[in-house]
């Protein structure tokens, strides 16, 4: 199983996580090492019917943070904005402007 902490651009977001079957994963992110996925690119994959019934499966699974063993991809709402800080749709080669010292050295960024 796949953990995927959901960002929105409401006001309201919770940040909430949601648990993903390893099959239901790849076909949200499925480049890759893919770990940033955008709800906006969801309708330009292929398999949409497949995708459609794992999404109300996934929104079936949610996650108390406390319980959350590790995270597995990011899947933005209304968040276009990041596409400049994750241009890849991975977390190691994000933006070296917006992360610190320590992490450019964890994702090997210069």
């Amino acid at each position: 199983m796949k953990n995927i902490q959901i960002i929105d651009g409401a006001l309201n977001c919770t940040f909430s996580f949601f648990q993903a079957t390893d099959e239901e994963f790849l076909l949200l992110f499925p480049a890759p090492r893919q770990d940033i996925q955008y709800a906006e690119d969801i309708p330009d994959l292929p398999m949409q019917e497949e995708i459609n019934a794992a999404l109300q499966r996934i929104w079936e699974r949610p996650l108390k943070k406390q319980d959350v063993q590790g995270v597995h991809g990011t899947l933005f709402y209304q968040l276009e904005r990041y596409r400049k800080t994750y241009r890849e749709k991975r977390e190691e080669t994000v933006d070296p402007s917006a992360i610190n010292p320590a992490q450019r050295r964890l994702f090997g960024i210069s």
